[in-house]
């Protein structure tokens, strides 16, 4: 079945108040139909070609490219396969502090020449990395993300080609549309905004969990007439590198984006001492978030401009059950979220909330589709979830885990099994606990852990919902799940702030590009709202230029004799 598909609101309408369109926007993109891999489907056949050719050339070399040159250094590092360890897929050199430095002065001897680049041209440049993703290319990139991030086809196919070619196909529609916001012109002048790109540079720093999102936090400042440094996360080289090449093979000019592996201290370091720093776009740790934020304005005098900064940094995701919730809506929808892509979406669902009328049909329900989960090797088409991304991801959800069966608060009712000694995995895991307050309730783990809190249908509600909005300091996605129309307008109030992407009676996942724009606020981020106009202006600093249709030759108010 293709996703759904609904056609967005022309972002004409979203800067309608006073404008002046000078061309006519052509209509928003449809979104990128996603494969099935149905057994013994074209596109089984040719994604297994395209894992078996990777495996056969791999480690994969991956260089510095600054400028246009591949470097390939001193230090090398390995991206390994998750659910197998021991296999060694890139090899990838690592930038240090003076590669990184070389890479800024690179990239700012053809700021200006590609911020002047037309804007159409830049656009057609993104429109055509689309395509190539689309279809040259789209198996190839598909596999690296499989091997290289253990995702099972269908969530390789759902993050690093359909979504990763609507983030592309929508910023170069938007960007066309933002040319023809323009100020309505006065009686005596013409008036219009020129969307320039930032003086500076510009670092992406994406994370390891989606393909798409390292695709988009480089392309958006670049589609905007920004040079950007691309930092990939080391758990995500290859595919973020197949990407790359592919932007160059759409056109790009070389020296535009720089890819630069390196160490996150190193860039930190680098970026934020360097007066030419115009913006970070950012999505990993709140930890780390704050740390860069610390640092610029730690050195905010040094900047010749202030540096924009976004930055999404995961949340503590909810389903809210109501009474009138249909039960064979919110298990299905709540193992989905929970525990698709092992739990590593920033939007997966880690709690929820079930009113004691239900909790036995509700857990019940859980546990029964729990038990049919299979958890293993993504190259076999037929694995739910697979490995946790890394060593130090797989003992982070471990310790939680055993907290959970050494607290008197705690009850495993599902899974709780970890083993490393292959690949990193983690068994779906389900607990319940009689602390609203639990840890497992309120810290980002991060993993396929979902805690379950039970409330009291006529002594809790409404009350849980403040609950639900006060005990965790994120708010990125949550849930409602309700068939009466008053609950559903009461919670809708009561958890406003709670997120920034709000689902009635669906799982708190799965935003698709052009009709549920992504971000969070809160300890979740800047919420700028991804693939939006909006978004993109933020890596523009708009210029506007008035010019006089009349002869200004009196100096004296007309009141003055």
């Amino acid at each position: 079945m293709i996703r759904s598909i609904r056609i967005v609101t022309s972002p004409r309408s979203l800067f309608r108040s006073g404008s002046r369109c000078l061309t006519n926007s052509s209509s928003p993109p449809a979104n990128e139909p996603l494969l099935q891999f149905a057994p013994g489907s074209e596109e089984v056949i040719k994604l297994k070609d395209a894992i078996n050719e990777l495996k056969r050339s791999a480690p994969h070399d991956i260089p510095v490219v600054i400028g246009g040159r591949e470097l390939r250094l001193g230090e090398v590092r390995e991206q390994v396969v998750p659910y197998n360890h021991s296999d060694k897929l890139a090899r990838f050199h690592v930038a240090d502090e003076q590669i990184l430095q070389k890479a800024i002065e690179e990239s700012l001897k053809v700021r200006q020449q590609w911020e002047r680049t037309p804007m159409e041209e830049r656009a057609k440049v993104f429109d055509k990395a689309a395509d190539l993703i689309g279809g040259k290319y789209r198996y190839q990139v598909l596999a690296s993300t499989l091997l290289g991030q253990a995702k099972t086809p269908i969530q390789a196919e759902i993050d690093a080609t359909c979504e990763l070619i609507d983030f592309y196909r929508y910023n170069a529609h938007y960007a066309r549309a933002l040319l023809d916001e323009q100020p309505r012109d006065g009686t005596d002048a013409t008036n219009r905004i020129v969307y320039r790109g930032l003086e500076g540079f510009v670092v992406a720093i994406p994370p390891f969990n989606f393909t798409a999102i390292g695709g988009n936090l480089s392309g958006s400042p670049v589609i905007m007439g920004n040079v950007t440094l691309w930092k990939p996360s080391n758990s995500a080289v290859l595919s973020n590198w197949i990407v790359f090449k592919i932007l160059h093979e759409a056109g790009l000019p070389p020296g535009v984006l720089s890819f630069v592996p390196s160490s996150g201290s190193v860039m930190g370091r680098v970026m934020t001492s360097h007066p030419a720093l115009a913006g970070i776009s950012f999505t990993g740790s709140y930890d780390t978030f704050i740390q860069i934020w610390k640092s610029i304005g730690d050195n905010i005098n040094l900047y010749k401009n202030f540096p924009r900064i976004i930055g999404e940094c995961g949340g503590k995701n909810f389903h809210f059950v109501h009474p009138s919730a249909d039960v064979e809506i919110v298990a299905p929808s709540t193992i989905r979220s929970a525990f698709e892509y092992s739990g590593q979406k920033c939007s997966a669902c880690s709690r929820i909330y079930i009113p004691k009328s239900l909790a036995n049909d509700v857990i019940d329900r859980l546990l029964a589709i729990h038990s049919e989960i299979k958890l293993g090797n993504p190259e076999d088409f037929s694995t739910f979830m697979s490995a946790v991304i890394d060593k130090s991801s797989f003992d982070n959800i471990s310790r939680y885990i055993d907290y959970a069966k050494n607290s008197p608060d705690c009850t495993i009712l599902a899974g709780g099994g970890c083993d490393d000694s292959v690949g990193y995995f983690i068994e779906p895991t389900i607990i319940l606990t009689t602390n609203p307050h639990d840890k497992t309730m309120t810290e980002e783990i991060f993993g396929p852990v979902l805690s379950v809190y039970i409330y009291d249908d006529y002594t809790q509600y409404p009350g849980v919902l403040d609950l639900i909005d006060s005990s965790s300091p994120y708010a990125l996605c949550g849930a409602v799940f309700a068939r009466e129309e008053s609950a559903i307008e009461q919670c809708s109030a009561a958890l406003r702030e709670a997120c920034g992407n709000f689902y009635i009676n669906d799982k708190c996942t799965g935003s698709i590009v052009g009709q549920q724009p992504f971000g969070g606020s809160r300890s979740s981020g800047t919420n700028d709202k991804t693939a939006t106009p909006y978004y993109l202006t933020k890596w523009t600093s708009p210029l506007a230029i008035k010019r006089s249709v009349v002869t200004q030759n009196q100096w004296k108010p007309l009141h003055i004799d």
